[in-house]
């Protein structure tokens, strides 16, 4: 089991791109490219099935669904720099938002174009510790004491590892801190960092397969396959505030035109709020968002407090510029922890 989990992860790790002819058919009328990020290969894997077999039946095309996965923000750069993704699915606005910026791939208003802001599912950031949680670690300031050794995926190149900075700095605000307060708890946070893994998966790698770190920050989604391959070897702990990590979609539009397939990508991306697709989602422990699959699933996903990246920051285009562009309080941080 160990030994095809760290395979599994290296291929993902590398961003190596997986295509599976998902309809039971040696030729496929239509292929579309879903570009997403590197947690997300179950899920789509899943779900590509699923949607194969209602377009099949609806329409009576086949399509073959193709996935790529890799650290989010290296996914969006290489749509921009001509990976042919029909869709594109990541776990933050800003990841999309450099389609529309960059490569003129999508109009500016794309998240209005689905429910949810374009986010059919979501996640939290958690925290996973060894059994017995051995160093006490039960909220954000915990990692920052003397001695923690916390694995966190690079912001730079990844969403999760954003998600795991804003969460930290977002539970100061929520209990009353201020930025000065806040910036302080991150940078003590990020200087434990034993290493900063490309992508999620990566990360896991280091802290579940290498046995570095006392802490793996992830999201909840991650946990259960992480506890599948390893036993009880970890827990999880919630902390009392974290980020709701919401997961937009997106069509290509300059993709889908010249391919002509803007009609399947489009129902692809709309089947996800289907039930059908809300209950895979869940499968795959991502919380839903549509009413009715948040009713039906409502004992599946513990209750914890969140706060949004529009919340507290301003949206995902204002807590890119004030903390993960070049130059910016990441960056900063940084360089204070390395005096």
């Amino acid at each position: 089991m160990r030994f095809s989990l760290k395979k599994q992860i290296f291929h993902v790790a590398v961003g190596v791109l997986t295509a599976s002819a998902l309809a039971g058919s040696a030729w496929a009328d239509t292929a579309l490219l879903n570009a997403s990020y590197d947690v997300t290969r179950e899920f789509y894997k899943n779900y590509n099935v699923a949607f194969a077999k209602y377009w099949k039946q609806t329409t009576g095309e086949t399509l073959t669904i193709n996935q790529s996965h890799g650290g989010s923000s290296k996914q969006a750069r290489s749509v921009v720099d001509g990976l042919e993704a029909d869709v594109i699915t990541m776990n933050q606005a800003n990841d999309i938002d450099l389609l529309a910026e960059r490569g003129q791939l999508i109009p500016a208003d794309w998240a209005k174009r689905f429910p949810n802001n374009s986010s059919p599912t979501a996640s939290v950031t958690v925290i996973l510790v060894h059994k017995g949680n051995p160093k006490n670690i039960r909220d954000w300031d915990d990692l920052a004491r003397p001695g923690i050794s916390v694995v966190i995926p690079n912001p730079k190149t990844s969403g999760n590892g954003r998600y795991t900075y804003l969460a930290a700095w977002g539970s100061v605000i929520k209990t009353g801190g201020d930025a000065v307060k806040a910036k302080a708890l991150v940078h003590k946070i990020f200087a434990h960092v034993p290493v900063f893994d490309g992508g999620g998966r990566a990360a896991t790698t280091t802290f579940a397969q290498r046995n570095i770190g006392d802490a793996l920050v992830t999201f909840e989604s991650e946990v259960p396959l992480i506890l599948t391959e390893f036993g009880g070897d970890f827990e999880v702990v919630y902390p009392k505030w974290t980020v709701l990590a919401e997961n937009p979609v997106s069509v290509v539009d300059k993709v889908v035109d010249r391919k002509k397939t803007r009609k399947q990508a489009e129902a692809y991306l709309t089947y996800l709020w289907s039930d059908e697709g809300q209950a895979i989602a869940v499968k795959s422990h991502l919380r839903p968002r549509t009413g009715k699959a948040q009713a039906l699933f409502a004992k599946e996903f513990p209750k914890v407090k969140t706060f949004t990246v529009d919340e507290v920051f301003g949206g995902w285009q204002k807590a890119q510029k004030d903390h993960f562009n070049d130059g910016a309080a990441y960056d900063q941080i940084l360089g204070v922890g390395k005096k």
